[in-house]
């Protein structure tokens, strides 16, 4: 009997130990666990972050695309429609009836004509032109109306065609509403 009490003892002992270690394990591992589940939670919310922000650039990255192909499309119709007054001033002004068309070269070269020694005017105007200025007429250039008026020496040319003064006005308008649509 002795022998066995000696073996229950170690038996029990050795039972103990496996107890032990194995309630020591479950602890380490329970422990484990536990830090890779904290470090797995810090990394999703640190990835959910990531890609949050990644999602807020691109959101505001196709808004600030969408606002831009707004403006264009904006510029787009505003410049059809300036294209398309433009056209229309040009042909009222190719239409002027005579005594308009007299009346703005008259003014034209009133204001102007101390500046220069010859005139310039196109093949419709000529007769008007030589009527009401005291230059010298140079001869025709290709315009819709008005005059150029030229210094002696010829190095100087004052444009008064009324082309110029449409695309000019044209011009004017096109960088205001591009000044407008770049902020």
């Amino acid at each position: 009997m002795g022998l066995e009490i000696v073996l229950n003892d170690i038996t029990e002992g050795a039972k103990a130990d496996v107890r032990r270690i194995n309630e020591e394990a479950d602890s380490v591992s329970d422990l484990i666990i536990g830090e890779a589940r904290q470090a797995s939670k810090e990394a999703l919310g640190s990835r959910l972050a990531e890609v949050e922000e990644k999602l807020e650039q691109q959101r505001q990255q196709i808004l600030s695309s969408a606002n831009l192909e707004v403006k264009r499309i904006v510029l787009n119709k505003r410049k059809a429609l300036l294209d398309q007054v433009y056209d229309q001033a040009l042909e009222q002004v190719k239409n002027l009836p005579a005594d308009k068309n007299e009346k703005y070269l008259k003014a034209l070269i009133e204001a102007n004509e101390k500046d220069g020694h010859r005139i310039y005017s196109n093949k419709g105007s000529e007769k008007i032109v030589k009527k009401l200025s005291s230059l010298e007429y140079g001869g025709n250039i290709s315009c819709i109306g008005g005059v150029v008026i030229e210094n002696k020496e010829g190095t100087v040319r004052l444009d008064f065609t009324f082309d110029l003064m449409l695309k000019s006005s044209y011009d004017k308008s096109l960088k205001s509403i591009s000044d407008i649509l770049n902020g």
